[in-house]
């Protein structure tokens, strides 16, 4: 999420260069917008599947994946709305609030991604441990 505040502002800055630089920065900027958000909704449903509240309840599973791309949805269909009252103060208010918004999501994930890192080294430490014992 925080590589999609340089790549708007990159694109911002010089979008208008040509239609393909436009392409282009377009491209990145949609990579580390979207990207995101696709990896985090598949990775909490694939999460909540795995839940032992859950497990052999399809239709709870079902409404609670339901909750989370809801909320989704409610964020593309608040977007457009920002932007048309944004973009009577010109572009520049849209792009920062693209970028505002960017920042704000990267600053409530990363405590999330930082537990998932923690947790996956101790599991390789624990394992490598396990390793070095059971060799010796």
């Amino acid at each position: 999420m925080y590589l999609a505040i340089p790549s708007m502002l990159l694109y911002r800055t010089f979008g208008s260069e040509s239609h393909r630089v436009n392409i282009l920065l377009m491209m990145v900027a949609g990579l580390f917008v979207n990207g995101p958000y696709a990896l985090i909704t598949t990775a909490v449903s694939a999460d909540l599947g795995t839940h032992a509240s859950l497990r052999g309840d399809s239709r709870a599973l079902a409404t609670v994946t339901a909750i989370i791309d809801g909320t989704g949805s409610v964020g593309a269909a608040l977007g457009p709305l920002l932007t048309g009252f944004l973009s009577k103060q010109g572009w520049d208010a849209v792009f920062q609030m693209l970028m505002a918004g960017a920042l704000v999501a990267g600053l409530l994930l990363s405590p999330l991604v930082a537990a998932e890192i923690r947790e996956k080294l101790r599991s390789f430490m624990e394992l490598t441990t396990a390793r070095q014992s059971g060799g010796a």
